[in-house]
């Protein structure tokens, strides 16, 4: 992991358009949530955030994405059930008691002054009554999401973020992705500098206030390792485990932490 990447300090104003796209996009990704159930298709939970961000004035920074050459992303939300890990494809598939879905979403502006900037999110949630490592699986990643956050204070290293996280995971025997990192958010939606979820403590450059990161850990109930499918996004498992993902996007202040698309009755 290279730590040359200049990471952009965001000022007060930015900040503040920051502060609204996060909020809209934690408000839409509560929407899609609700809706989730036995019986609904991944691909009408994606319509319910195509609605949302037109009701808004917004546009999707996930539909078209392609980088590196890969086929467009398809959609302006990752579903992923059970193992799959992240870049799920909305389709046709119904969920089903038992299941569990990561639905990761992101959102930019396109009107006025706070043209541009983005939000970025992710849960993960059961479907009906899950089995109990289902349940703690979840719990547990959130809980990573969470000593990760803590971690974002001005003077910690970079790399202290992703060993919090990575130390919760494996506290209780799960194993954390290496090939999907969190990054640095802003105008764009994957700025420097990249935050893995793992890593020794006390390396990289010292954090400071206006720094924003898209934190997400993944997390596996068995192997770290990942397999890609035929359709050049879908990420699973490679032993067929399930599979939890959180994200928020986090303001670092002289105070701690702020979380950006953290509101009522979100996670």
């Amino acid at each position: 992991m290279s730590f040359g990447e200049k990471i952009a300090i965001k000022s007060r104003r930015e900040i503040e358009q920051m502060r609204e796209i996060g909020e809209l996009t934690a408000e839409i990704l509560l929407e899609i949530r609700g809706c989730a159930r036995p019986g609904v298709t991944t691909g009408e939970l994606d319509e319910i955030g195509v609605d949302a961000l037109k009701k808004r004035g917004l546009k999707s920074p996930f539909l078209g994405y392609a980088p590196g050459g890969v086929v467009p992303y398809p959609a302006v939300l990752c579903a992923s059930v059970n193992d799959e890990i992240v870049h799920g494809i909305p389709g046709p598939r119904e969920l089903h008691d038992g299941d569990i879905i990561s639905l990761d979403f992101g959102a930019v502006s396109i009107n006025g002054e706070s043209r541009g900037w983005h939000g970025d999110t992710a849960v993960t949630i059961a479907i009906g009554e899950v089995d109990p490592e289902a349940k703690r699986l979840i719990e547990t990643t959130h809980d990573a999401l969470e000593k990760g956050i803590e971690r974002m204070v001005p003077g910690d290293r970079l790399s202290d973020i992703g060993f919090a996280v990575q130390t919760r995971a494996e506290k209780d025997g799960f194993g954390v992705v290496r090939q999907f990192v969190g990054h640095g958010i802003g105008r764009e939606m994957h700025e420097p500098p990249q935050v893995p979820n793992y890593g020794r403590p006390g390396r990289g450059p010292r954090l400071r206030a206006g720094m924003v990161f898209a934190i997400e850990p993944m997390v596996n109930i068995g192997s770290e390792k990942v397999r890609v499918l035929e359709d050049e996004w879908t990420a699973v498992t490679a032993d067929g485990t399930l599979s939890a993902h959180f994200e928020h996007t986090v303001l670092i202040t002289d105070h701690g932490p702020e979380v950006l698309t953290r509101i009522t009755g979100s996670h």
